[in-house]
């Protein structure tokens, strides 16, 4: 089912939460709202739930005006930050609990229960309470519960917020791997960059309450709309165009300010083609890459990420004068509109 949001708008007293918001969600897609704390993701969310009702414009679903509907009417399966099981109840309770609400045949509400464990992956596990599952076998309990009474529409706030890092890791995939199952259309909330590109079939990047960029992973990251959406996805080097890292190399910037991926600054010990010259402050190694913090002639410092076949081939070491060169530099001059800088 598609949703299509048409300049809503959504105040708390001079707060603008959302303002003037206009999106399209495929049917069957899977869409990330990325952005910082306060950015208006999760009241989007709650607006197309039906859990906050607009100051202005329009929700549709399935081509109907949905606006004013409650929850109930939408079809909508919301999955919650802090799972919200019933303490109370078993697994397979709380996974049947909105099929028992609406009074579902007893077959059916069992058949559709035991469907899901074996979906989430918690066969023999049923008979347990919250209390004594994992926070994510919790969570995705939560999502069977919120999948039971088969929505259109699913939507998740922060739905692994409150795990650690390794099982947010796990249940990324796992989620990807389920959406791709069930074919539901699906939207998430999250401040996390490498979560939304992880998952996401489609960015929805946000900011103040309204929408800088929309697109794929890929087309976000490589061709990013704004200085904000390029600063809020992965790592970035700001600098100001008169320094001599453009300078030295012979690029002639006209804006201001000069976004460069670590990943775009070519480092190497040898001056072959003319470049700045900088000095190794610091190495930092993380495993799988390592990071090197340089400091430029005119004072400025970037950093620069490796492969550790880059690391190794170049074989840095602190202190070390190096020559860089920066790739794909980015200038942007407005909102709108994106300059490069070849």
């Amino acid at each position: 089912m598609a949703i299509v949001v048409e300049n809503v708008s959504r105040q708390f007293g001079n707060f603008k939460a959302v303002d003037q918001v206009s999106l399209e969600i495929k049917t069957g897609s899977l869409v990330a709202l990325l952005g910082p704390s306060g950015s208006g993701k999760s009241t989007l969310l709650r607006l197309i739930a039906g859990l906050e009702r607009p100051d202005s414009g329009i929700i549709r679903l399935r081509d109907q005006d949905v606006t004013q509907h409650s929850v109930q009417e939408r079809n909508i399966g919301f999955v919650f930050q802090h799972y919200a099981l019933f303490k109370h109840l078993t697994v397979r309770q709380n996974i049947g609990f909105g099929l028992e609400i609406n009074k579902a045949p007893k077959g059916k509400i069992k058949a559709r229960v035991e469907e899901l464990l074996d979906l989430i992956q918690l066969e023999g596990l049923g008979d347990r309470y919250p209390s004594q599952l994992s926070g994510g076998q919790r969570q995705r309990v939560a999502l069977a519960r919120a999948l039971a009474a088969e929505p259109e529409v699913l939507l998740l706030d922060e739905p692994f917020g409150a795990l650690d890092a390794k099982v947010r890791k796990d249940l990324r995939a796992w989620l990807r791997k389920l959406h791709d199952e069930v074919k539901v259309t699906a939207v998430f909330v999250t401040h996390d960059q490498e979560e939304a590109m992880e998952v996401a079939d489609e960015l929805v990047v946000m900011n103040k309450g309204r929408i800088e960029q929309i697109g794929t992973p890929a087309e976000v990251y490589d061709r990013p709309a704004t200085a904000f959406v390029m600063s809020f996805i992965g790592p970035v080097n700001v600098l100001p165009s008169t320094s001599r890292l453009f300078q030295d190399n012979h690029l002639d910037i006209t804006e201001p300010e000069v976004f460069l991926r670590p990943r775009d600054l070519q480092v190497e010990t040898s001056r072959g083609e003319t470049k700045a010259i900088a000095r190794v402050s610091r190495l930092i190694n993380l495993g799988w890459q390592v990071e090197a913090e340089l400091i430029l002639e005119d004072g400025h410092s970037v950093h620069a990420i490796f492969t550790r076949d880059q690391y190794e081939q170049l074989r840095l070491s602190p202190q070390q004068q190096v020559y860089v060169r920066p790739k794909h530099p980015k200038a942007f001059h407005s909102r709108e509109a994106l300059k490069l800088a070849s």
